[in-house]
């Protein structure tokens, strides 16, 4: 296995720094882009990396034509005139690509199976199967995890769904709405995790001509189909967030560019997060402008259940604080591509911070900080946060660094020029 150390810097960051395109909305669009009718949809500016990359490959196997050879992508539309794919599609470790094709598979006449990786069959699906049965599919699991299979085409109609471990639950049903003859009406059973990438699932889907209505806490989908269009992806607010971090660790001035003012992005939360640690923080255009603080960062005390991929980074920025700093509600973490939660507070010890879990929070205080190999657990996000650490504590190494590539391939490259 690599390993990559990290040098720390010695000056101030004054970069400027455009994340790649959002994995969230590249996934979202290619989706809804593939559903569509009235010919090719443009993807611009889209997210090249594992877990899209993934998503094309398995939207493929359905039958769907994608030229991703260059900027923009050109994804010809459907109309849900979807194939039957003739192997087990592979969803890889890409939790977007499995639930949300699982919930396009009860589009398709025929058996359809998906599998993905190890840790793939360790993330639940249930509650996306016992939705997609109550509206007429025949969805078997394993024990609600992958992998899964689909048979029979669903109608429409109102269906309730669980989102309390994972908001794409109703984000993969919201999607197939409009090509359902009867439309759909969702409505959500308790409390929704990361319920901002509700919203921008919706965004994408009327970006292409659905008609989406809040109904009380769920919404009515239209049934109608989606038409063809430019589409235009933000950069990634999720990867905005280390730079964001670099500089307020190292000091400095970074502006992150590519993201609009009113985006709703989930993990803009992090805006909030580092001003409360005294950051000065402007959002305008497409620029998001951070300046360190003069003195040490502030402790914090902030929900983050809907934004829980900021997470990583922000706790450890919170290892440089004046004192304790907790994450709450942030159990969700447990079910990622590793388990978060555990990762998290293993590496936060490994360098000499103070961790650990009460519950669903994530409590951080400052601690001697000393240099050692980070283990990655195959989770990009846990090894680009880790990097962060190194910039200002010497000695730390990161194992695995190739993970990065599953949402940012050029990462360390960003770093290295900060």
């Amino acid at each position: 296995m690599s390993v990559l150390r990290i040098a720390p810097r010695s000056r101030p960051v004054e970069a400027v720094v455009r994340p790649p395109g959002s994995k969230s909305l590249t996934n979202r669009a290619l989706v809804v882009a593939s559903l569509a009718r009235g010919g090719v949809s443009k993807l611009w500016d889209p997210l090249e990396a594992e877990d899209t990359q993934v998503m094309r490959r398995a939207l493929r196997a359905f039958g769907v034509m994608i030229d991703d050879v260059d900027d923009p992508w050109l994804v010809l539309g459907t109309g849900g005139e979807l194939s039957l794919p003739s192997t087990v599609v592979d969803v890889g470790a890409s939790g977007t690509t499995a639930r949300f094709l699982t919930a396009l598979s009860a589009l398709v006449p025929g058996r359809v199976a998906l599998d993905g990786t190890r840790r793939m069959r360790e993330r639940p699906i249930a509650e996306l199967a016992d939705a997609l049965t109550s509206l007429g599919a025949a969805v078997n699991t394993n024990g609600g995890f992958p992998p899964v299979e689909v048979e029979g085409t669903v109608r429409g109609g109102r269906v309730v769904v669980d989102a309390a471990r994972s908001s794409q639950f109703l984000s993969a049903l919201l999607m197939i709405g409009p090509m359902l003859p009867e439309g759909l009406e969702v409505i959500p059973r308790g409390k929704v995790v990361s319920r901002p990438y509700v919203v921008s699932t919706i965004e994408v889907m009327e970006a292409f001509g659905a008609q989406v209505e809040q109904r009380g806490d769920g919404w009515w989908v239209r049934p109608g189909g989606y038409l063809n269009a430019s589409y235009e992806i933000e950069a990634d607010a999720s990867a905005a967030v280390y730079p964001l971090v670099a500089a307020a660790l190292v000091g400095g001035v970074v502006a992150v560019d590519g993201i609009p003012e009113g985006s709703t992005q989930a993990d803009l939360a992090a805006l909030e997060v580092l001003t409360a640690m005294g950051c000065t923080v402007h959002h305008s255009g497409n620029r998001i402008l951070l300046q360190a603080p003069s003195g040490r960062l502030q402790p914090v005390d902030v929900d983050m259940g809907d934004a829980p991929d900021a997470v990583l980074a922000l706790a450890v920025a919170c290892l440089f604080a004046d004192g304790e700093s907790r994450m709450r509600n942030v159990g969700n973490l447990r079910l990622k591509e590793t388990d978060r939660l555990a990762a998290l507070e293993n590496e936060l010890r490994r360098i000499g911070g103070r961790a650990r879990v009460e519950g669903d929070d994530l409590v951080v205080g400052p601690g001697r900080l000393t240099g050692a190999r980070v283990e990655t657990y195959d989770d990009h996000r846990i090894a680009m946060s880790f990097a962060l650490a190194g910039l200002v504590v010497d000695g730390i190494e990161i194992s695995d660094p190739g993970c990065v590539a599953k949402t940012w391939p050029g990462f360390f490259d960003m770093l290295e020029k900060l």
